[in-house]
């Protein structure tokens, strides 16, 4: 499987449902960094909006 160089990104917009940990209990150092964004809630709806918005 490929791996996405998303540290590399100028823009990262993450989807996410809460702020709990995953099933490792570990978290995605990928989500503080400051070219990340979260935007919380299921992702299809979340996608849905902005597209709506845009």
């Amino acid at each position: 499987m490929p791996v996405l160089t998303v540290w590399d990104a100028g823009n990262v917009v993450v989807f996410k449902r809460s702020m709990a940990s995953g099933c490792a209990g570990v978290q995605n150092p990928l989500f503080f960094r400051e070219n990340s964004a979260m935007l919380f809630g299921d992702a299809k709806d979340r996608v849905e909006a902005v597209l709506q918005a845009l």
